[in-house]
């Protein structure tokens, strides 16, 4: 089978298209034909690396996907030959007290698909047996290869971290991007008012049709200005954070009283600077958040099936074309999310 492998960090030539045997699931894992694969800005930071992380190299790349069950191991259950699903991207030990209390995500021995272990970029994957849920009936594999990562992370900070309830207002950055867009929708199903950025006039167009009330052309004018305006100066309840050094300054002057920020990146870098009598003379929280649980992905999926949410999608790329997606994703210039489709065998 072939796989997309990371052997060494570095530029797009690091993305290494191989032959491997095709896997045989162990107990409790299924294995997948995979239809198609979802990229991720996580996929650029393990193949480019981060400094002061250690990535199990060589890895196979990517952490979303959708397929087809193919084989199943000893004491599955659950999971049958021929179930259509989607990848589940993070695995935990299944017997701790996180896990156990819904909060998986913070197990201590959490791994995200394609970061700590081999991930989704095969054409043949084998995962534990609870790392898949069935795809939402009427989602193309290219669709359903898309939504996990970004709408397990979005639901997660807006929902459980930030606590966002209906009649606030949440400010989204980069309302475009796979987590951004997810959040978009997600504020809008939370009764929010969603206020979100996007560079450029066609991809402010494409935001407001998410949902979101109001969209800022950060290219065009200064979004903190713009949020003070539309607030009468009092600023926003959360803001949904995952720009990092760009904006991060910014989005603190944006808040409300009593205000949250909530952040899962740093795509344009992690060292901000944070005055502290800002924070606790406003009452603000800063709240980190990675990934989310399982349980709350799969009421996500089941709100696609509702037609609650949905997919965005930028283009489908064939899986000899991943150093144009990664150049795509480093650029800014996908309008959407970014998918390999596999090729039948």
């Amino acid at each position: 089978m072939r796989c997309i492998v990371v052997r060494e960090h570095g530029g797009w030539d690091r993305l290494l298209l191989e032959e491997r045997p095709i896997p045989t699931p162990a107990p409790g894992q299924v294995r997948l034909r995979m239809r198609a694969i979802g990229l991720n800005h996580l996929d650029t930071w393990v193949r480019r690396g981060v400094p002061g992380h250690t990535f199990p190299l060589p890895l196979v790349t990517s952490s979303d996907g959708s397929g087809v069950v193919d084989a199943v191991g000893g004491q599955v259950a659950q999971v049958r030959e021929g179930d259509e699903v989607v990848v589940l991207p993070g695995v935990s030990c299944g017997a701790c007290e996180a896990c156990q209390s819904g909060r998986d995500h913070l197990c201590r021995r959490y791994e995200i698909l394609g970061e700590g272990r081999d991930g989704t970029a095969a054409e043949y994957v084998c995962v534990p047996a609870a790392n898949v849920a069935p795809k939402p009936a009427g989602m193309a594999f290219e669709q359903a290869a898309s939504v996990c990562l970004v709408f397990q992370t979005a639901w997660n900070m807006l929902a459980r971290r930030a606590e966002l309830r209906a009649g606030e207002t949440v400010l989204v950055h980069a309302g475009l991007s796979g987590v951004g867009s997810a959040a978009v929708q997600i504020g809008k199903a939370l009764g929010a008012r969603v206020i979100a950025t996007a560079g450029g006039a066609e991809k402010c167009r494409r935001v407001r049709a998410l949902g979101a009330d109001v969209v800022i052309d950060y290219q065009a004018t200064d979004f903190v200005a713009e949020v003070r305006a539309l607030t009468g100066k009092a600023g926003v309840e959360v803001v949904f954070e995952h720009v990092g050094e760009a904006t991060f300054a910014g989005s603190l002057k944006c808040l409300a009283r009593g205000g949250r920020v909530v952040t899962c990146g740093a795509t344009t870098g992690g060292d901000v600077a944070v005055s502290l009598h800002q924070v606790f003379f406003k009452s603000l929280s800063i709240l980190g958040s990675t990934m989310g649980s399982k349980g709350d992905l799969r009421q996500v999926l089941r709100m696609f099936e509702q037609g609650t949410f949905r997919a965005v999608l930028d283009r489908v790329l064939p899986m000899a074309e991943v150093a144009e997606a990664h150049r795509l994703l480093e650029s800014r210039a996908a309008m959407g999310k970014l998918v390999l489709a596999v090729g039948s065998l």
